[in-house]
């Protein structure tokens, strides 16, 4: 697959403990933009936050669950980003607690697939 030039950055703001029907609502979002043939897909979990709630949330802080910022990136053409948006923004509007989803231009310098490690390779 080559991606080159303008594309979309969707990127999804979340807590790590948001879930969808008992599975973490990030893993969701990875494994449906990877079934939807997206380029990739990144989760990245924040040390400290805090949203619309206005409640900082930190490693620092001691809490009995670790309730912390996640994001997940996923960069691809805009078609495809757009209907993937569609697709899953249902989920988000089910939610208890708020999130923040955003999507901006973005534009691809290289993409470049890697190889599997195998037993040939080295």
């Amino acid at each position: 697959m080559e991606i080159k030039g303008e594309a979309k950055l969707l990127r999804i703001f979340i807590s790590n403990t948001d879930k969808f029907k008992h599975t973490p609502l990030y893993e969701m979002v990875v494994l449906a933009a990877k079934r939807y043939g997206l380029a990739g897909a990144t989760v990245l979990k924040g040390s400290m936050g805090f949203g619309s709630s206005s409640v900082v949330r930190s490693v620092k802080f001691w809490e009995i669950t670790e309730k912390l910022p996640i994001i997940i990136e996923i960069v691809d053409e805009s078609e495809k980003i757009e209907k993937f948006t569609e697709k899953i923004l249902p989920w988000f509007e089910k939610l208890r607690y708020g999130c923040m989803i955003t999507v901006e231009k973005a534009n691809i310098v290289l993409y470049k697939q890697g190889s599997k490690k195998g037993f040939f390779n080295f």
